[in-house]
């Protein structure tokens, strides 16, 4: 009889650990994810279908040293320096510079929020106009040789007078990681029109992951220990993910697992590096919420990751567990507070909503619930890139 038992639980825990999507996924009790995010994404509906598409061929950038469709930024914290007018920018940390040139940047932010929130659209309604309209834009940036953006971030976040471009710059094109989500639904759903421009999507994301995992600013960036990296690792993983590419998504894990958690997140789950800086709340949400994605992410839409420990129990649900009094009261902060944007946040961090579907935690699905989810600070919804739940959580 024992050895029966013993057979049939083996028998069982095989069986689970064979399809981790089907048990992993945690009881979300009332939480309609789907009616929350119709109720907040129909009133938007009428400004995302008449946003024309506009990518960086269109936005002059007079200090780049590259062509027209080449990606170009400038560095935040870095100003002129008033001991040496005309000479290089000297660092100011935390301090965004208003004059720095913002235009690529800011239309690659409104490109990653305009489409992923049409596949949204899309996805709850069933409505042709809504992919149409994802289409359009996503043809610009990544098919429409005329219009396309290079697959390189070689001039992003610039200093002046000190270099044109930096692998910390590879920050940028976070914003997209939501358009390859969107990407993979109009695949998988087979979305109108997707078919006609897929190779050409599938190819610019193709190009653009071999640039991430093999050039110097790329490989720099990856090794970075602090929120740097954790960017870079879900950009590489949502790439991947759509195309497919198991042997990066499988680096990406061990990753995770082996340098990302051990050296982040300590034993009670502070992010000692994001609390060092002039920033503490926003980078420590900041972090957390691209922990948080990139676990769900590369667990195949489960907690598993967010859940797992090392063995002095550093882990990602601890880290969440850790801020998430704070994201609940502010006031409780016990660290001073950022040198800017400090009113804008918390807004609906992510991390509440994987985390709390990961440990079935009702606590942090209603703060999740209770939070901005569309903030209009440039500053915070710049850091705040995972804004449409339907395209992680989608079977």
């Amino acid at each position: 009889m024992i050895a029966r038992r013993s057979l049939l639980l083996t028998a069982l825990l095989a069986a689970l650990l064979a399809a981790p999507a089907a048990w992993a996924r945690p009881k979300s009790g009332a939480l309609d994810i789907r009616a929350i995010e119709r109720r907040r994404l129909l009133p938007q509906a009428g400004a995302l279908l008449a946003a024309p598409p506009r990518t960086i061929a269109a936005i002059p950038a007079s200090r780049s040293p590259a062509g027209p469709q080449d990606y170009y930024s400038e560095g935040d914290y870095w100003w002129p320096d008033p001991a040496n007018p005309g000479g290089p920018y000297i660092r100011r940390d935390g301090r965004s510079n208003p004059n720095k040139f913002d235009g690529h940047r800011d239309a690659l932010l409104a490109f990653g929020r305009t489409v992923p929130a049409l596949a949204a659209l899309w996805d709850l309604t069933g409505e042709t106009r809504f992919a149409d309209a994802a289409m359009r834009h996503v043809a610009a940036w990544f098919v429409d040789p005329a219009t396309r953006m290079a697959t390189n971030l070689n001039h992003a976040q610039a200093i002046i007078g000190i270099n044109t471009g930096r692998a910390i710059g590879v920050i940028d094109t976070l914003q997209i990681v939501e358009v390859a989500r969107a990407a993979a639904l109009f695949a998988r759903k087979e979305a109108p029109g997707y078919a006609a421009i897929r190779a050409g999507v599938e190819s610019w994301f193709t190009d653009y992951l071999e640039w991430l995992t093999t050039s110097p600013f790329g490989t720099t960036e990856r090794d970075e220990r602090n929120n740097h990296g954790t960017c870079w690792l879900l950009q590489a993983a949502s790439f991947a993910a759509l195309l497919g590419r198991n042997d990066v998504l499988d680096d990406a894990r061990t990753r995770l697992q082996s340098i990302i958690v051990p050296t982040q997140i300590e034993p009670d789950g502070r992010q000692p590096l994001e609390l060092a800086r002039t920033k503490p709340y926003a980078y420590s949400l900041f972090n957390l919420d691209a922990l948080a994605a990139s676990a769900w992410l590369l667990a195949g839409g489960t907690g598993g990751l967010i859940d797992w420990k090392t063995r002095d129990g550093r882990s990602i649900g601890g880290a969440i567990a850790w801020m998430a009094p704070y994201i609940a009261d502010k006031g409780a902060w016990p660290f001073a507070p950022d040198i800017e944007y400090f009113g804008g946040f918390p807004v609906r961090h992510p991390s509440l909503l994987f985390g709390g579907l990961a440990q079935d935690r009702t606590d942090w699905l209603n703060l999740w619930q209770r939070l901005n989810p569309d903030p209009a600070i440039g500053e915070v919804v710049r850091n705040f890139p995972i804004r449409q739940p339907l395209l992680w959580l989608a079977a």
